[in-house]
């Protein structure tokens, strides 16, 4: 494997843990880690500009869910879309839209254009590179701005929870347009919605692309592997059962797919939150919350072991949302920071 990882995510506010809720995260974070030896190099440290975001109520300001295409970091904030030109990190696109709220994770399609999950809109949109809207999707089958209104600027709402779907992630299945759905478990093609993959076992995040498999982490610590021609799920591994300890494996979140069956996870670690529902799994007896650092880790799926993992707190970034095999590894002289 190259051993150079980029990991993208957002770094906690000295107060996290006496604001949490929407408050918790001060700035959006991109590390380069070397999966051989676990050290890391800041990349990016981002804040969003107070006009890009609900800034009289303090809010989260992270990266969420990125993409890694050739020399290009689609990155994206609550109400941001970044692409960063690699290797030194050049912002090269900013767009910040009235209705970006909660995004969730940005890719571009083959066209050129870019495919966000805006999840505070429970929307799916594409935009061009200059903003303008081409297409958008409500992920639950009705027609767009149902229950939200374009008169309203929505970065400047801290949030719109509770979510009705919370769509977290996009992928292609040739042209299909795919995304999951938080709160339904499941993934579903936007255009052909019987087109659906149940992921019925916890709320799932992620949805990368392999040959013909697509792979899914859930919040609980699972790795589902789906068919897409038979929209079926093939294996689950309880990443649980691989740990060293009994503790809660923290919030599972961040995928990279080396080759079939060997990935490599990331794992928040888990802070209080107003919504308890979304820490529902926890009653289930995995473990006690709030002990394990964020880490990315390596597993072999096939034995099933864990091979490596490596802490990224101490480096700056409290909760990981993506994870991307790098074609090239950094030192620190190349982006002057340690």
């Amino acid at each position: 494997m190259n051993r150079n990882l980029f990991v993208v995510g957002g770094r906690a506010k000295k107060d996290a843990q006496r604001k949490g809720g929407e408050h918790r995260y001060g700035s959006g974070v991109i590390l380069s880690v070397d999966g051989e030896s676990g050290k890391a190099h800041r990349c990016v440290e981002y804040v969003t500009p107070a006009e890009a975001c609900a800034a009289d109520q303090d809010p989260s300001i992270l990266f969420k869910a990125a993409t890694l295409e050739g020399n290009k970091l689609y990155a994206c904030t609550q109400t941001e879309i970044l692409v960063y030109d690699l290797p030194a990190f050049e912002l090269e696109t900013y767009i910040s839209l009235p209705q970006l709220n909660d995004v969730h994770h940005v890719r571009p399609t083959p066209e050129g254009t870019l495919l966000i999950a805006n999840t505070g809109l429970d929307m799916v949109m594409e935009v061009e590179r200059d903003g303008s809207l081409r297409r958008e999707w409500d992920v639950l089958g009705r027609q767009p701005w149902t229950r939200f209104s374009r008169a309203v600027d929505y970065r400047r709402i801290l949030s719109t929870k509770p979510h009705e779907a919370h769509p977290n992630f996009v992928f292609f299945d040739g042209d299909r347009v795919w995304t999951t759905r938080f709160e339904q478990r499941d993934a579903i093609c936007l255009a052909e919605p019987d087109r659906r993959i149940a992921i019925d076992i916890e709320a799932p995040h992620d949805g990368i692309v392999h040959g013909r498999k697509v792979y899914f982490t859930t919040v609980d610590g699972h790795i589902v592997k789906a068919d897409l021609d038979r929209c079926s799920v093939e294996s689950i591994i309880d990443l649980n059962d691989l740990a060293p300890t009994r503790a809660a494996l923290g919030w599972c979140r961040g995928l990279e797919v080396l080759e079939e069956d060997q990935v490599i996870v990331g794992f928040s670690r888990l802070r209080p939150t107003p919504w308890r529902q979304n820490l529902s799994w926890l009653k289930k007896g995995i473990g006690r919350p709030g002990v394990l650092p964020a880490r990315v880790a390596m597993y072999d799926l096939r034995k099933p072991a864990l091979c490596w993992e490596h802490v990224v707190e101490p480096s700056g970034l409290d909760a990981v949302f993506s994870i991307h095999r790098g074609s090239t590894r950094f030192t620190p002289s190349e982006r002057g920071v340690g």
